[in-house]
């Protein structure tokens, strides 16, 4: 992307500089790995959601030329160990644990799962000896959705569990909630809907793993977002120690929060290489891919609301059903932090919040972009459900309710302080540049020619790092360590353990680096993907920009304090006399006496100085500083098209606040993408299952994914209006536009429809369900249908 104009990150002040290296991480690194002796896996799937697994046969595929192994699932436990997936274990997922295998053996439980795995010369032959697999299945009962899975009746997933619930039912209460809504005014009941869709990176998973069986070594190379979880999942699966896997990535293709450790497949390709002897690639294709690699989001909300007559939010009380799917993932730890972020940034005086998770026969929840993104949909509809049934505005609604901006700061009622968020200056920002009151009269005026516009508004915010915790940071999640050193060429190479997938991070932190050592911001490397070379780090959460940017700058920090230390005894100055510009180190006052930075690197690797400290290597620590909220309000103006149900997004503005802005190309494009994931959440995207278990969205042709003519150019404007810390005021943004679109979006729609008394309880709005909300409203009030014929003729 050479040649984009790019805004650098320089501490207080920010210079524009021609940024050629703003990195996507959209490359075909696993595909493109070629090892001598290299083979190629592919899976035998199931066609059932539920059955058990009689027999698998895979004699016939053994035969067929240039198959060198086929492998059932009871073949590849003899191989490995059995035990808990290694991201669950890793953050500290609790409660019962399914009993299962790498490949399906007593049972598949969903369509997709991997029954066995066969390695040939090539892919094709693979596939093909996949196909002379013969597998016995004995069908059972579908648990088809989470309602199914409730009922006592319904037959177990996994047999040892003895029931379906993947996370008992719990309920916390913040606040007296029972004299909260027993003291209301109004009392307000919603059910809403939020439906299942996925990350669909541009590239699935992948791997190639190859075994040294003189070394006792596996290497694997893959797609992941840490390399250091991908590596703890290898050798716990193939007992292993630790330091006898290597995992190496590099462009990772996008991942969303799909990328996280390694797959049942993967494990199984690690396992198959090490079988025999060869290293085995497994490259994901896109039906795979959407059937079988995880999805998100198919969650269920009870909602009350206690209000007062003028519109204050006293109280929520909220029950959510989260269908997790088959096999452990993200969907038994979402409802935590679903409660905690539930408030958002308004004053109630109570909050109930309870769950459930229940276990049925689709894919795993996975993790994707904002996985806790239900309570701001659930919190963002509830309001504007509320504000038009009093009867005010939305900006009003929520200019009232908003938490004030206080020192100390105000609490939510679960417990984080709102420290520095500034949702009210977002939400009176985005009111200036719509000019609500000129759309209302535009809106007006469309309504009487039979168009039908909409406005919708949405707040939130997002934990980027969020304010530090009491007691410091702790877990996967916790301190962030980056290890800096200066080469002998003069480059200042970072080692972090963050592994980009589309974030810049290469560009981002060797800005910082760059500016805070004092070298051109090409003399920075930013090293990732080796579990060898790179500290422990999960890319995830929206938290590189403070945590990592923050360990950067500290690390590069120490790093120019200990080259100054080196270079004052060479040029015999106080290392307090001196300081590094633009490369060189020099004499305050004295600029004839500067040498470049990488002569002081090169003598110091000369091994002259025995007497001085020369190794010019730190390793740093960050706890993320004062930490920080990230959020915003975003705004989309929609027309609706009443005869067929389709949508147009004509206008979205986005006005955020993440502290100090890095690189505003990156900002925007983080913005951007998520914005646009959003809106093809609302309008097109469905991972859909019918009342059989049966997968129904295997294709582009039946999952849609928005394209260019589908998305608006997205205005985004920043605010940098709270500085928390000494020195890293840069929070997190990765998420937000995903969290925030889709109740943006269904709102618009909801103000578009007012006039047929449209309510919508429900995220997925494709066209045909847009008429029959149209069509049901119609029905209820039979004068809508007489106005709306009379409208349309007259438009005519």
């Amino acid at each position: 992307m050479a040649g984009i104009v790019a805004e650098r990150y320089t501490g207080a002040r920010i210079k524009r500089s021609e940024d050629p290296r703003i990195l996507t991480g959209a490359g075909r690194y696993v595909d493109d790995i070629k090892l001598p002796g290299m083979l190629h896996a592919a899976f035998v799937r199931s066609p059932l959601a539920h059955a058990r697994v009689l027999s698998v046969d895979v004699s016939e595929a053994r035969a067929l030329p240039g198959v060198v192994a086929a492998f059932t699932g009871a073949d590849l436990e003899a191989m490995t160990v059995p035990g808990p997936d290694a991201l669950m274990a890793l953050m500290g997922a609790s409660g019962p644990s399914p009993e299962f295998t790498l490949l399906a053996t007593d049972r598949v439980r969903f369509v997709g799962d991997p029954v066995a795995i066969v390695v040939a010369e090539d892919r094709y032959l693979a596939e093909d000896g996949c196909d002379l697999v013969e597998v016995e299945y004995d069908d059972l009962p579908p648990v088809a959705s989470a309602a199914v899975a409730l009922d006592p009746e319904s037959m177990p997933v996994f047999a040892n569990l003895g029931d379906n619930i993947a996370r008992p039912h719990s309920r916390s209460e913040f606040g007296d909630v029972a004299a909260t809504f027993a003291a209301a005014e109004r009392v307000f009941d919603f059910h809403i809907d939020v439906h299942r869709h996925q990350n669909v990176p541009m590239e699935g998973r992948a791997c190639v793993a190859s075994f040294d069986a003189d070394l006792g070594v596996m290497t694997v190379y893959a797609a992941t977002q840490s390399v250091h979880v991908t590596r703890l999942a290898v050798a716990m699966r193939l007992g292993l120690e630790h330091d006898k896997v290597r995992v190496l990535a590099g462009d990772v293709g996008g991942s969303f929060g799909l990328k996280i450790g390694a797959s049942r497949e993967e494990l199984a390709a690690a396992a198959a290489a090490r079988a025999v002897g060869r290293p085995v690639k497994w490259v994901e294709d896109r039906g795979e891919n959407l059937t079988a690699s995880g999805q998100a989001r198919e969650e269920s909300f009870d909602v009350q609301a206690a209000v007062s007559n003028d519109g204050d939010l006293l109280g929520l009380d909220v029950k959510v059903v989260i269908d997790t799917g088959a096999y452990p993932g993200m969907g038994t730890m979402v409802p935590s932090i679903m409660q905690e972020m539930l408030p958002g940034p308004y004053q109630f005086a109570a909050l109930g919040f309870e769950s459930t998770a229940a276990i049925t026969n689709k894919a795993s929840y996975v993790a994707y972009r904002g996985p806790w993104a239900s309570e701001t949909f659930v919190r963002e509809r509830a309001i504007d459900l509320i504000a038009k049934e009093i009867g005010i505005g939305p900006v009003e609604i929520r200019r009232r309710n908003f938490a004030p901006r206080t020192d100390p700061p105000a609490v939510m009622i679960t417990g984080r302080p709102l420290v520095g968020v500034t949702s009210s200056e977002s939400l009176d920002r985005v009111a200036e540049l719509v000019d609500l009151p000129a759309f209302r009269r535009r809106q007006a005026e469309a309504r009487q020619h039979g168009r039908y516009l909409g406005i919708g508004m949405a707040t939130f915010i997002e934990a980027a790092p969020g304010p530090r915790p009491p007691g410091g940071p702790s877990g996967p999640m916790g301190m962030e360590s980056m290890r800096l050193r200066l080469e002998e060429d003069g480059i200042v190479a970072l080692f972090t353990g963050q592994m980009p997938h589309g974030q810049g991070h290469q560009t981002t932190l060797a800005q910082i680096a760059a500016d805070e050592f004092g070298v051109p911001f090409e003399q920075v490397r930013v090293v990732v993907g080796d579990t060898d070379v790179v500290p422990f780090g999960l890319t995830g959460g929206s938290r590189s920009a403070t945590m990592t940017g923050g360990v950067a700058l500290h690390g590069a920090r120490q790093l120019k304090v200990k080259v100054l230390d080196f270079a004052s005894h060479l040029m015999e100055a106080s290392a307090r006399d001196l300081q590094i510009t633009d490369g060189n180190i020099w004499v305050r006052g004295d600029p004839a006496s500067a040498i470049p930075v990488r002569e002081v690197a090169r003598q110091a690797a000369s091994g002259q100085f025995a007497d001085v400290d020369a190794n010019l290597e730190v390793q740093a620590r960050f706890d993320g500083g004062e930490g920080g909220w990230s959020g915003g309000t975003h705004c989309a103006i929609v027309e609706v098209d009443d005869e067929t149900g389709l949508v147009k997004v004509e206008r979205y503005v986005a006005v955020e606040d993440c502290g100090a802005l890095i690189n505003p190309a990156v900002v925007e494009g983080q913005i951007r993408g998520g914005v646009a994931q959003g809106i093809g959440a609302v309008l097109l995207e469905r991972s859909a299952y019918d009342q059989y278990g049966n997968f129904q969205s295997a294709t582009f042709m039946d999952y849609l994914l928005p394209t260019a003519c589908d998305i608006p150019r997205i205005e985004v404007e920043h605010l940098e209006t709270v500085p928390l810390d000494a020195d890293v005021n840069f929070r997190g943004v990765g998420e937000g536009g995903m969290i925030v679109a889709p109740p943006t979006i269904v709102n618009a729609i909801e103000d578009a429809l007012a006039p047929f008394g449209v309510r919508i309880y429900e995220q997925h709005l494709p066209p045909a369900r847009i008429l029959e909300l149209i069509a049901a409203a119609t029905d209820r009030d039979s004068s809508l249908h007489a106005d709306r014929q009379g409208r349309r003729g007259s438009s005519a």
